[in-house]
């Protein structure tokens, strides 16, 4: 299993880097053989919202032999739900497979034409802005919808990678990494 993880200019960092703390101690901890990831952006580095800069390892090619799709949120979402050129490069994702967003994520997962028909949920903030993705607004940390992941605001970015954790390599997996973490797991369905 392959994860491709986005990052673009204005993202939050605790978005990106709560789910990935969880997730990538499944290859860590060996609790899921063979689980590998990129980070994939459209530039050869990014600048989160506060200036911490990061580097891409895949630029600009196609999502499409990824088995997940992780999109955090950040102030650089609001232009990018916009963007034709980056919204047709989420697209290269092929639809049936794993689509998780956390914060305003969820928005770029909307743009992209993801959340059609679906409820989902999004950062406090910008409920409003998510309803014209999808079917319904979900005041909830995390709601799955089939091959459709969204979590709430920047914090729930932990408590989605666990529950992903959870989906790809079961329950003892998650509660060894959430101990490993030394975190309490907070969804409750």
């Amino acid at each position: 299993m392959k994860a491709a993880l986005i990052v673009f200019d204005d993202m939050t960092s605790l978005d990106f880097v709560g789910f990935y703390d969880p997730l990538t101690r499944l290859s860590s901890m060996a609790l899921l053989p063979g689980f590998e990831w990129d980070i994939c952006g459209r530039q050869e580095s990014v600048i989160d919202d506060r200036g911490l800069r990061m580097g891409v390892d895949v630029q600009g090619q196609s999502l499409a032999g990824y088995d997940l799709l992780f999109v955090p949120g950040g102030n650089g979402t609001r232009r990018l739900q916009y963007d034709a050129p980056f919204l047709d490069w989420l697209r290269t994702f092929d639809v049936t497979k794993l689509k998780v967003s956390v914060c305003t994520g969820s928005l770029l997962l909307g743009a992209a034409g993801y959340l059609k028909g679906l409820r989902a949920t999004t950062h406090p903030t910008a409920l409003n802005e998510l309803e014209r993705y999808c079917s319904a607004v979900v005041r909830a940390r995390i709601v799955e919808e089939g091959h459709v992941i969204t979590g709430a605001g920047v914090s729930a970015s932990l408590d989605l990678g666990l529950h992903v954790v959870e989906r790809l390599a079961g329950s003892d997996a998650r509660e060894r990494i959430a101990q490993q973490m030394d975190y309490p797991y907070r969804w409750n369905p």
